[in-house]
Parts: C-alpha cells; sequence; structure tokens
C-alpha cells in the first residue's frame, strides 16, 4: 500500500541534502537555503481599483505596496511586486492568510493562496551573483539590482520571481527566488550544478 499522510512535505524533500557540496577543500562561495514554514497571497487589484488597493495595503501593513519590480519590507511581512496591479504578501508561518487579509482588502483585490504552490530559496556568498549570471539574463550588479530590487523572470526556462533582501552580516548580498513548485526539484539540481565549481553549502531554514 502506498505511504500516505496529510502532513505538508517541501518539493525538495528528498533532492535537499543538506551539507557541502561541489568543489571540495575550498570555502563555500554559494550558499543555497530553501526557507520553509512560510505563508505566500497573491494579491491582484481588481479592475479600476488599483489606488484604492494601495491605500488598503498602506493602511494594513504600514508600507506601500510595490508599483514597480520591487520587494518592500514591512513590519511583519513582505511585499513583493509580480506584475501590474499585483504583489505578494509574504509572511512567516503564513500570519497573513486569506482569512486576515479578505476583510481588509474585500472588494478591492483577488486573493490567491500560493504558499503550496511556491518554493521559496535564498542565495547568498561571494560566488552567488556569478552563479545566478549563468542561468539568468538580469544584471544583478549592485548598482543595477540594489536592495529592494525586484524581477518576474526566468531562470534555465523556469519562471521565477527573483529579489534582493538585506544584505548578510558580513555585507554578501542575498537573493531570493520564488518558483513554481512543480518546477523546484529541477531548478535546485541546476542551481547545484552551476554552483559545484565554487563550494556549495546546502540548508533549509524555518526562518524567513
Amino acid at each position: 500500500m502506498a505511504e500516505f499522510s496529510w502532513a505538508p512535505r517541501s518539493p525538495l524533500e528528498h533532492a535537499l541534502v543538506a551539507g557541502a557540496h561541489g568543489g571540495r577543500g575550498i570555502e563555500a562561495g554559494v550558499s543555497l537555503t530553501e526557507v520553509r514554514n512560510f505563508g505566500l497571497i497573491q494579491v491582484m487589484a481588481r479592475r479600476g481599483h488599483a489606488a484604492e488597493l494601495a491605500k488598503a495595503a498602506q493602511a494594513r501593513f504600514g508600507a506601500a505596496a510595490p508599483d514597480m519590480p520591487k520587494a518592500i519590507q514591512a513590519a511583519d511581512a513582505t511585499l513583493i511586486w509580480s506584475g501590474p496591479d499585483q504583489f505578494f504578501v509574504l509572511s512567516k508561518g503564513g500570519k497573513h492568510s486569506m482569512e486576515t487579509l479578505a476583510p481588509a482588502l474585500s472588494g478591492l483585490a483577488s486573493l490567491s493562496d500560493q504558499s503550496h504552490a511556491r518554493v521559496l530559496i535564498s542565495i547568498s556568498g561571494i560566488e552567488a551573483r556569478t552563479m545566478l549570471a549563468k542561468l539568468s539574463s538580469i544584471d544583478l550588479h549592485a548598482a543595477s539590482f540594489p536592495t529592494g530590487a525586484a524581477a518576474a523572470t526566468s531562470m534555465d526556462h523556469t519562471s521565477v520571481t527573483l529579489w534582493r533582501g538585506s544584505d548578510r552580516a558580513d555585507g554578501l548580498a542575498v537573493f531570493s527566488l520564488l518558483v513554481f513548485a512543480t518546477f523546484a526539484e529541477s531548478l535546485w539540481g541546476t542551481m547545484l550544478d552551476a554552483a559545484a565549481e565554487y563550494g556549495v553549502d546546502v540548508s533549509h531554514s524555518e526562518e524567513l
């Protein structure tokens, strides 16, 4: 009989093996971390209500909803541009859910829970930009892609949402990536291959 469980599982459960990968005897140049235990709600303005939605989002989150490719850090959520008049609400443990957002945004936006439809990966390290450059045409130089920049783009023919968050304590950039769950294992393997020559530190975390 096939094993069955209602417990949610990561799409990377079998592909992610924590520890050192790639180049041996060198300090890892790339860190790949799958971030778990998050909530992700897509908010799409209804026709003619974009301005009202922006005001409602400001009141709800204490931060303006992004109206251009940006990721905006609010007190308890990250608002990530995902297209014209639409954005993601990313929160730890699903603090902002369909049920909690619906009253505040009722009539102004359509909501879609994407929490289990996407995989969230954090990418950092001294060679992170070099590795990402193998897979994407986005210019990730600090002058072109500063903290808070975001893009709806593709990596290795896979649609992703990519943004740059706050730098690590050592000053290195941190990039976050959302990918559809069904493509996550394939893209994960591609990133491991692209980063192998630099040495890769692989992990997963419950913290955003």
